[in-house]
């Protein structure tokens, strides 16, 4: 009889471990906080052009604040990079990860550090022949952009336009012209919620 008393008691306080770890897991973790969703890449100077995109996949830690990884591909092409008339092409891949802070629903400041792998070739002027080569490069894109209106509950999608700079102005970059001045970096995208929030409960 005292074994099965026991037994019993072991399982209630088991079954409660396991409730109250449920029921944090809810708190700190919640799945209608999980966003997916991207964005375009646009910059461009006076010898310059860069075009790419960027897939996202965020968490929204607070009705102020998301988290998330980034995917990066981007197209840039430069004009009179050493001398008139040369041209150097480059397409980036990497990765990193990013953070927004927004202030009121529709306005927000952007963090985002990432890790490129970047393959160059470089056409010098009067037809020369081409060098190809591969380098890599740290970035830190710093910045600020408008929302369509996030919803902090994750029930609804949203767009966003952000302008940002890299700040480390490494020269392998691909936020950089050829004088290794930043080019400023225009993103428009949207964020989509994976699960729509209190509204599907």
């Amino acid at each position: 009889m005292k074994k099965r008393i026991l037994a019993c008691c072991l399982a209630l306080v088991t079954f409660a471990g396991f409730a109250q770890e449920e029921e944090q897991e809810k708190r700190f973790f919640k799945k209608e906080n999980l966003f997916t969703g991207g964005s375009i890449s646009l910059g461009i100077s006076n010898q310059s052009f860069l075009i790419g995109g960027n897939p996202v996949f965020g968490y929204s830690l607070t009705r102020w604040a998301d988290i998330g990884l980034v995917g990066n591909y981007n197209y840039t092409s430069f004009r009179d990079y050493n001398f008139i008339g040369d041209k150097l092409r480059q397409s980036v891949y990497g990765g990193g990860a990013f953070t927004r802070l927004f202030p009121v629903r529709f306005l927000f400041a952007q963090a985002q550090v990432e890790r490129n792998w970047i393959q160059l070739k470089y056409l010098p002027a009067n037809n020369g022949a081409s060098v190809k080569s591969r380098v890599s490069a740290n970035s830190v894109l710093l910045g600020a952009g408008y929302s369509t209106g996030r919803d902090p509950e994750g029930r609804s999608a949203w767009g966003y336009l952000a302008v940002m700079v890299d700040v480390t102005k490494n020269t392998n970059s691909p936020y950089v012209d050829s004088r290794n001045r930043s080019l400023p970096i225009i993103r428009a995208g949207v964020n989509i919620p994976l699960f729509r929030g209190d509204e599907d409960r």
